[in-house]
């Protein structure tokens, strides 16, 4: 009923009520009589109280009273009619509509040629009324075709978390039969609908699989967080799809297309009668990478298959390790390796208990670590080239000084001695040559200079100095920072132990300076290592966001500038005799490991390097930039308790390689277990 009937009612009542008072008491109780006896009537003191009297004063107060209500009730209609019109049209509309979202497709990821790396596909949805959940009957029979128990469609029934009015998702990617059987049979689901929306899509399977992660339902902590971050542009509620690793978490704002709406008319119980206005979804926009797709499958493939080789062979502790391939000229990251891995598209529509066992379980050996920015490891003996600058930086060598290595070192007494790798001896080395053969005894001279030196934390400086113990900002989630030990970091760590046992001592710096001991990298950064030595101390931040193109039409609408992380001021005479040493490295330091490289049409620098652990195997780098003349590709690769670097690692850089420059490794020999 409207406002105006409504008051239009109120005042005929009143009226009414006012006619039948004055009918009443206009009739009174009093009678006219007649004084036959002629006597003459007379004032009494002034004071009229005579039946007519009394009726004036009750009826002129009741049109007081009558007047004022009239009077409030005109003025509230005044007010509903003119001033507040417009508030309570709102109001009743919005009674009678609901607005209910529509989702809009996620943007694509493509590599830096245009290759999709994720897409999106079509996906056939079951989806059911709200009152189905009080339909037993049908709830079992929908059941009963989905193949799902019946008390997990109700609950998905009764669930508002994609909205009250909303349909309620009860099964995605159902097949044909289901959606034909539902089509044939409407009569037994009437409140069920098969609508088409959109999934995410992992074409390649496990390909860069920690780089562009994976999606999932948004959380109700992620509801306001990811609302605030993207500055209120993107509304989020639950039951939305949102990027929850890699990439697809990285850039979610630009990801997450804009909804839709659709407003509905609904009744007093809050069911759809009709629908009114649609406004279109916008889909996200698509992102292109740095990733180079091809490069990424090598650097996978190389990286599993020999993980496998050296677990069959016997290294049954080799189950993981990782790759990354960097353009040291801007940053880019070519490719990302991690293994082992996983197919992101067992999360899409929500991932099965039996899937997340498996991914979680001791023997998947923790497949979700991204170990190429989280994985962090004792370098081993690829710190070496950084120890030579911090020598040469704090006068502890120079490029003329000379060592002879028997093979096993006393600098600190006969009762604190220490082997070389090669027990054997190197004899008289020099610091260039120390490098090309990787002679420890070398680096335990260089350890012992600082233990004594004035200032004894000049090897700590020198690797912070190039990025180590701090996080390189790659744009993923999840980066490790490593650690650079020290005398502070040592006391802290072994506060429960003795003060003799949590000082620092000359083994530490022996330790240290051939990357052994409590020194952490991560393979990222020792990738930036050594692109800053290949560009002469410039280290470019790496990145993998190389644009966002424009949601309409071609070009784009963000293109990634490279910027530096940090300038490491070098000596040039300092580069180059470092550089001159991992020129040797490839090509003198033995025979077989060179066969592996001359076949490739450009120069080669690089690092091979073993770092012991608590298990019986050590864990192999192998570090290398190219061309050598004019740098521009950084290759690092580890693998976990693989043995020496020159048994797998260096054989997964010259695949990467070898894929760069379209040259097969077709080298037979055998490398030994040389340097560590």
């Amino acid at each position: 009923m409207s406002p105006v009937i409504l008051v239009i009612i109120v005042l005929l009542v009143i009226l009414a009520c006012l006619v039948a008072a004055f009918v009443m008491l206009g009739r009174g109780t009093t009678r006219f009589t007649f004084d036959i006896g002629g006597g003459v009537p007379r004032a009494s003191g002034g004071n009229d109280s005579s039946a007519e009297t009394g009726f004036k004063n009750r009826l002129l107060g009741l049109s007081v009273f009558a007047g004022s209500v009239i009077g409030a009730l005109l003025l509230k209609l005044w007010s509903m009619q003119l001033v507040s019109a417009d508030d309570y049209s709102a109001q009743a509309e919005s009674n009678r509509t609901r607005t209910i979202s529509v989702v809009a497709p996620r943007g694509r990821i493509l590599d830096r040629h245009g290759s999709e790396l994720v897409s999106n596909r079509a996906s056939l949805c079951v989806v059911a009324k709200s009152d189905v959940a009080g339909d037993a009957i049908e709830v079992k029979l929908l059941a009963n075709l989905i193949g799902m128990p019946a008390m997990a469609v109700k609950r998905k029934i009764e669930s508002t978390s994609e909205g009250a009015q909303s349909m309620r998702t009860v099964a995605e990617d159902v097949s044909r039969r289901i959606v034909a059987y539902i089509d044939e049979h409407t009569n037994l689901f009437p409140g069920v609908q098969v609508t088409q929306r959109t999934q995410r899509l992992y074409p390649n399977g496990s390909l860069a699989a920690h780089v562009l992660g994976y999606t999932g339902a948004i959380t109700a902590d992620q509801v306001d967080a990811l609302g605030k971050a993207s500055g209120g542009s993107i509304s989020y509620e639950l039951g939305d799809t949102v990027g929850q690793a890699g990439i697809e978490y990285q850039y979610e704002s630009v990801l997450q297309g804009i909804k839709g709406t659709q407003t509905v008319y609904v009744d007093a119980d809050g069911n759809i009668l009709s629908t009114s206005s649609k406004v279109e979804p916008q889909s996200g926009s698509d992102i292109t990478l740095t990733i180079d797709k091809d490069v990424q499958a090598a650097a996978e493939a190389s990286l599993a298959g020999h993980i496998k080789r050296l677990h069959d062979a016997g290294r049954q502790d080799c189950n993981g390790g990782a790759v990354v391939v960097l353009d040291a000229t801007n940053g880019d990251v070519l490719a990302l390796a991690s293994y082992p891995t996983y197919s992101p598209n067992v999360f899409v529509g929500g991932i099965a208990n039996d899937d997340w066992t498996d991914l979680s379980s001791d023997a998947a050996n923790n497949p979700m670590l991204n170990r190429a920015i989280a994985g962090q490891y004792p370098s081993g003996s690829v710190i070496k080239p950084l120890t030579a600058f911090a020598a040469l930086n704090y006068g502890i060598a120079t490029d003329a000084s000379t060592y002879v290595c028997t093979g096993y070192w006393t600098g600190f007494g006969t009762g604190s001695g220490q082997y070389c790798w090669n027990k054997s001896g190197h004899g008289s080395m020099t610091l260039e040559t120390g490098i090309v053969n990787s002679c420890d005894v070398v680096f335990y001279e260089i350890g012992k200079g600082f233990f004594y030196a004035d200032d004894p934390e000049g090897m700590q400086e020198t690797f912070r100095s190039w990025g180590l113990g701090s996080k390189e900002g790659i744009d993923l989630p999840g980066e490790a920072a490593g650690r650079v030990p020290d005398a502070a970091w040592k006391r802290d760590y072994y506060a429960s132990y003795s003060s003799d046992d949590s000082s620092w001592k000359g083994g530490d710096d022996t330790n240290l300076a051939i990357g052994q001991g409590d020194l952490l990298v991560t393979p990222l950064q020792m990738c930036c290592v050594y692109a800053g030595i290949a560009m002469g101390g410039t280290v470019y931040k790496p990145h993998l966001l190389k644009s966002v193109d424009a949601a309409v039409g071609a070009g784009t609408v963000i293109d990634y500038k490279a910027s530096e992380t940090y300038q490491v001021n070098e000596a040039d005479d300092n580069l180059s005799l470092v550089r001159r040493a991992l020129k040797g490295v490839i090509y003198q330091e033995s025979a077989a490991q060179a066969s592996h490289f001359t076949t490739l049409p450009v120069t080669v620098a690089g690092k091979t390097g073993s770092a012991e652990t608590a298990k019986s195997q050590p864990d192999g780098w192998f570090v290398a930039y190219a061309p050598y003349d004019a740098p521009r590709y950084v290759i690092a690769a580890t693998i976990e308790y693989g043995g020496y670097g020159n048994e797998g690692a260096m054989l997964v850089v010259r695949d990467v390689l070898g894929q760069i420059y379209d040259c097969p490794d077709t080298s037979t020999q055998q490398t030994s277990s040389g340097e560590r």
